[in-house]
């Protein structure tokens, strides 16, 4: 098949086939992210049918999230060690078959097994892998194109949000989870148009694996003896030989890559309660149900926006090297929004919180890849957003239960809405004092550099001169030792 064949390419194409990759992952994130968020408008009808309080019916939400993200790292492997094609198109039949069987379930625990676990471990062999399989034909326009891929999840919410409350009206919801159980079979559809590629920093010819130091000096006669004499490396004389899989995870002790996943853990605990409590929480405030949907259309829809627009704005000259901030700026203000949410108790106070958090949502998750790959690089991409991914996991596990069990205790979503809003912004802040703290080092070490420049010089000759300035010219250093001459001449004829 010609589109299973590895592509060969020095560098991102930036373009091409790389235009479908973003339609195949824009296709990925409508129905894995945008699906995910509509499963908060079952909430209502799940608790009023299984009678069940806020907390248990929250669980369910939560393993759908904590499984696509606690399995990102698999998704990751299957992608780099058999195909992306494959992961994908395999994790699109798992997630199909999870949704179908939720709705034949008669209990909470059905709906956590098959809506759950099931569900969640298609979309989790899905999305680490579409996505980066965007960076690996980008790198001029990455922002961009991951901009267009990532809005996905935006247009699949506006859409689906209103479409999910009129299935559950015409079909009840096990008609509108059998529906969208087909819908999430389009899976199958995008992997396929995951063509691979193989670029130059992914991998290494024999030789040149061998003389990059990628392996210790004491193995390497042993595997040039195994280039010579396998029958398999003469199989392929101009193919890639690819890094040891134990260098693909050398990323997890760079600083940078530290300091970003503790933020990470901080950020996805803010994030994930809001889109399963805004729903019932503007219904508890009065708000009707289509009204309420239709929050959730607009945050669906501004998320579009800030995909696309933030991509573009941080691909542009003046902000390129500034993305960092940008990012920041946007968890930041997310988490601003959160702690202003508990006093908008109308549908035209609500309104404007759904344009602003769901613009600087889309914003943040535009940027997630691409700071992820500007730390680690290209190459290492795919496994680093497994890991990144998976940290989301225990927070989206955790935060709505906690969050649930808050509503239950207090009575009021103000205690939930203030967690997520200080973590946020703690995330943003923690990120923040890490690069204060990297500029100070890094000034420090210059200052170190220019006092080592201050040298001392001794002569043998009895007489000792120290330099106040960085070393002694060389004009200099030729006349002392002229001068030092002369004047030893001089004491040995006025000796004789």
């Amino acid at each position: 098949m010609a589109s299973s064949r590895r592509a060969r390419h020095t560098g991102p194409p930036d373009g091409g086939w790389g235009w479908m990759i973003v339609a195949g992952c824009f296709l990925v994130t409508i129905c894995t992210r945008a699906v995910t968020r509509c499963i908060s408008i079952f909430f209502v009808e799940f608790q009023a049918y299984f009678g069940q309080d806020y907390a248990r019916t929250a669980w369910i939400h939560s393993i759908v999230d904590c499984a696509t993200m606690l399995c990102a790292p698999l998704g990751s492997l299957i992608s780099n060690h058999v195909s992306c094609q494959v992961g994908i198109m395999l994790g699109g039949l798992l997630a199909s078959t999870g949704l179908i069987l939720s709705s034949f379930a008669t209990s909470l625990e059905h709906l956590y097994l098959s809506l759950g676990v099931l569900t969640g471990l298609g979309f989790a062999l899905c999305y680490s892998p579409a996505i980066a399989m965007v960076g690996k034909y980008f790198n001029k326009r990455k922002a961009l194109a991951y901009g267009i891929a990532m809005s996905g999840s935006g247009i699949g919410t506006f859409i689906l949000a209103p479409v999910v409350q009129l299935l559950i009206e015409q079909f009840s919801w096990r008609g509108a989870l059998l529906i969208l159980g087909g819908f999430v079979l389009n899976l199958c559809v995008c992997g396929a148009l995951m063509r691979p590629i193989s670029l130059k920093e992914d991998c290494k010819t024999a030789p040149e694996f061998l003389q990059q130091g990628y392996v210790p000096e004491t193995e390497k006669q042993d595997l040039k003896r195994t280039f010579i004499c396998s029958p398999l490396i003469k199989l392929w004389p101009h193919e890639c030989l690819c890094y040891c899989s134990w260098k693909e995870y050398d990323f997890l002790l760079m600083p940078g890559f530290m300091v970003l996943a503790v933020s990470v853990l901080f950020m996805a605990y803010g994030c994930s309660p809001l889109f399963v409590y805004l729903v019932p929480y503007a219904l508890s405030v009065g708000v009707s149900h289509h009204q309420a949907a239709f929050l959730m259309s607009i945050l669906g829809v501004i998320d579009i926006i800030g995909n696309i627009t933030f991509g573009w704005l941080t691909d542009r000259r003046c902000l390129k090297k500034h993305r960092y901030f940008c990012y920041l700026f946007a968890v930041g203000m997310d988490g601003l929004c959160c702690l202003f949410l508990p006093i908008l108790q109308s549908f035209p106070l609500l309104v404007p919180f759904s344009f602003t958090f769901g613009y600087f949502d889309g914003a943040y998750v535009t940027l997630i890849p691409v700071m992820t790959a500007d730390v680690v690089g290209t190459s290492l991409l795919s496994s680093a957003l497994g890991v990144v991914y998976f940290l989301h996991a225990i927070p989206y596990l955790v935060s709505p239960p906690v969050a649930g069990w808050l509503v239950d205790t207090t009575g009021s979503y103000t205690a939930s809405f203030l967690l997520c809003g200080f973590s946020m912004i703690f995330s943003s802040a923690l990120l923040c004092f890490a690069r204060l703290a990297k500029k100070i080092k890094r000034t420090h070490l210059q200052s170190l550099a220019g006092n080592t420049a201050l040298k001392e010089h001794i002569w043998t000759n009895g007489a000792i001169a120290y330099s106040v300035t960085a070393e002694l010219d060389r004009k200099d250093v030729e006349f002392l030792a002229v001068d030092t001459n002369s004047f030893s001449n001089s004491l040995d004829g006025y000796k004789h």
